[in-house]
């Protein structure tokens, strides 16, 4: 039965993830969230505790599962830097218009600008997890510099800033009324430019 209790909450908290993903926080009414986890209120709050635990617990799911695609593609590319820019390449197909993602824009900065003036708890998690971000990309891209794949004067840390500021840019770019194709043709142009940072053989 626990397993059946962790699977069933797991399936509530994707469902509430996708919920505020598309509509933020306050976009969310309770009404809407219990129609999406079809859970009465009492439940959501025996489970989650309040609607901020429950949105804290979606945004880290959201953050856990953009970890985990990365990981992903690091894993079925060939190198990191081929990694990196096959991860761009999936933004922005998840990010096109008729996607599959519920926004097109990345949930974590949607939370930072909706509640740096409204709730400090949830935007210093945001904050959190982009600081977390950055600091993932410039391990990865340290590794890449010890393996030989980027150029030996490459400041990876100052590098990381500037892929997560290009992703971030890429998701916020396609919330225009553009077509997959423009999308598309961006993250080719971004992937390009990390090859100017590849050692030269």
């Amino acid at each position: 039965m626990a397993r059946n209790a962790r699977y069933d909450r797991q399936i509530a908290l994707d469902k509430a993830m996708n919920l505020f993903w598309e509509r933020g926080y306050a976009g969310a009414s309770m009404k809407q969230i219990e129609q999406a986890l079809d859970m009465r209120p009492g439940s959501i709050y025996a489970t989650f505790g309040s609607k901020d635990g429950l949105f804290s617990e979606a945004l880290a799911a959201y953050a856990q599962r953009s970890g985990l695609e990365l990981r992903e593609h690091l894993a079925g590319s060939p190198s990191v830097m081929d990694g990196l820019q096959e991860h761009l390449r999936c933004i922005a197909r998840q990010a096109s218009p008729g996607g599959e993602s519920p926004s097109r824009a990345c949930m974590v900065v949607k939370t930072l600008l909706e509640a740096s003036n409204t709730n400090t708890a949830i935007a210093n998690q945001a904050n959190s997890i982009l600081s977390a971000i950055e600091q993932a990309l410039t391990e990865l891209l340290e590794q890449a510099k010890r393996q030989g794949e980027l150029a030996p004067g490459t400041h990876c840390a100052r590098l990381a800033r500037l892929l997560q500021a290009q992703i971030i840019g890429l998701r916020s770019f396609a919330q225009r009324e553009i077509s997959s194709e423009q999308v598309a043709e961006l993250a080719e142009d971004m992937a390009a430019m990390l090859d100017h940072y590849r050692a030269r053989h």
